[in-house]
C-alpha cells in the first residue's frame, strides 16, 4: 500500500497559491468562451463579465460568422503551413546540429553552441527592422519561405535542449552501429533520433505553441495584402461597416487557442520529461 504524502503547512500554502494562479490564467479563456456565445448587442463594457442569458445567448452563430467571413479558413491554412514547415525544419536541423556539437570535441563546436545559447537572450526588437529589410531582399515574405527565418529564431532553445539530452546517449551505441556498416548519417537517424523521442516531442510542443501564436514576425515579414495568419486576422477583425465584431472575434480566438490547448494537454507529460532530461545533464 502506497504511503500518503504528508501535507505540511508550507505545501498547503503553496497549493493554494498555485490554485489562485491557475484560476487567474484560466479566467481570460472563460471570458472569451462566454462572450463568444453572446449576441453583438449584449457584449458591452457593463455586461462583458456576465454569463449569457436567454436574451443574450447567440448559440453558434458567432462561430459560423467567424468561419464564413474575414478569410478564416485561408488564414488558418497559412498559419498551419508556417507552423508545420518551420517545426519540421527546426527539429531536423537542430537535432543534427546538437549531435555534431556533442560528438565533435573542438573549439568550433563549443563556439557554435554558445552562440546558440546567446541567441536566446537577444531581444527580437533589436533585429526586427534589419530582419524585415533582409527578408524583403531575399524574397522570404511568403508563408512557404518564412520557415527559414523561424529556424534561426527557434534554433537557440532547440539546440540547447537537444544538446543536453544528446550527452546522455552512450557513444558506444554509435560505435557499434558504425562497426555494422552504418555511416554517420545512418547512425544518427537509426540510433540517435529514436532515443531523442522525449526531447523531440517536448521541443515540438514548445516551438509549435510559439509558431502558432506568433504575431510580430509574420506582421513584419509577410505581404499582408496577400497573406494573413490567424493572429493578424484577429487583430484586424472588422465588420461590414468597419466596426469590430466582438462576438465573431471572440469565437475566432476560441477556435484558434483550442488546438494548442488540446495539443499541450495531450503531450504534457512528454514536455516535462524532455525538459528535465535536457536540463540535468551536461
Amino acid at each position: 500500500m502506497e504511503e500518503k504524502v504528508k501535507q505540511t503547512p508550507g505545501k498547503i500554502v503553496l497549493s493554494i497559491i498555485m490554485g489562485i494562479i491557475s484560476v487567474a490564467w484560466l479566467y481570460p479563456i472563460f471570458m472569451i468562451l462566454i462572450n463568444s456565445l453572446k449576441t453583438e448587442r449584449s457584449i458591452s463594457t457593463s455586461t462583458i463579465f456576465k454569463l449569457p442569458t436567454a436574451e443574450s445567448f447567440n448559440g453558434i452563430k458567432n462561430f459560423a460568422e467567424a468561419l464564413t467571413s474575414q478569410g478564416f479558413a485561408q488564414a488558418f491554412g497559412y498559419s498551419l503551413v508556417i507552423t508545420v514547415t518551420s517545426l519540421v525544419l527546426i527539429l531536423i536541423c537542430c537535432s543534427m546540429c546538437a549531435w555534431y556539437i556533442t560528438r565533435v570535441d573542438s573549439i568550433l563546436s563549443k563556439v557554435v553552441y554558445y552562440l546558440f545559447v546567446f541567441s536566446m537572450v537577444v531581444p527580437f526588437q533589436m533585429l526586427m527592422f534589419t530582419l524585415s529589410s533582409t527578408a524583403d531582399r531575399l524574397n522570404l515574405d511568403t508563408p512557404f519561405k518564412i520557415c527559414i527565418i523561424y529556424l534561426g529564431f527557434g534554433a537557440g532553445l532547440a539546440v540547447f535542449m537537444f544538446t543536453g539530452f544528446m550527452k546522455t546517449i552512450p557513444v558506444e551505441l554509435e560505435e557499434a552501429a558504425m562497426i555494422d556498416g552504418c555511416d554517420p548519417l545512418m547512425t544518427f537517424f537509426r540510433i540517435d533520433l529514436p532515443v531523442l523521442k522525449p526531447t523531440i516531442i517536448s521541443v515540438a510542443i514548445l516551438e509549435a505553441m510559439w509558431l502558432w501564436n506568433d504575431y510580430l514576425l509574420p506582421y513584419l515579414v509577410l505581404d499582408r495584402k496577400k497573406y494573413t495568419t490567424i493572429p493578424i486576422l484577429i487583430q484586424y477583425f472588422k465588420g461590414s461597416y468597419g466596426s469590430v465584431q466582438m462576438g465573431p472575434m471572440m469565437a475566432c480566438i476560441l477556435m484558434t487557442i483550442l488546438p494548442v490547448i488540446i495539443l499541450y494537454l495531450a503531450a504534457q507529460k512528454y514536455i516535462i520529461e524532455g525538459v528535465v532530461a535536457g536540463a540535468v545533464k551536461g
